[in-house]
């Protein structure tokens, strides 16, 4: 397992925030599934970043 090892290092480091994510401010829960349903401020800032970050 010693080819792992660095593998297994880097697997400890943090690659996404998941603070700036659109769920991260939830308005509401669904009711069954406990899907969480983002602000629709969040949802905007989420549309217009996809819009601005397209190939």
């Amino acid at each position: 397992m010693a080819e792992n090892r660095h593998k297994e290092i880097k697997m400890n480091n943090v690659i996404e925030n998941h603070q700036t994510a659109s769920w991260a401010n939830i308005k509401s829960l669904k009711p069954i599934s406990r899907v969480p349903i983002p602000d629709e401020v969040e949802v905007k800032n989420a549309k217009e970043w996809v819009d601005t970050n397209q190939k």
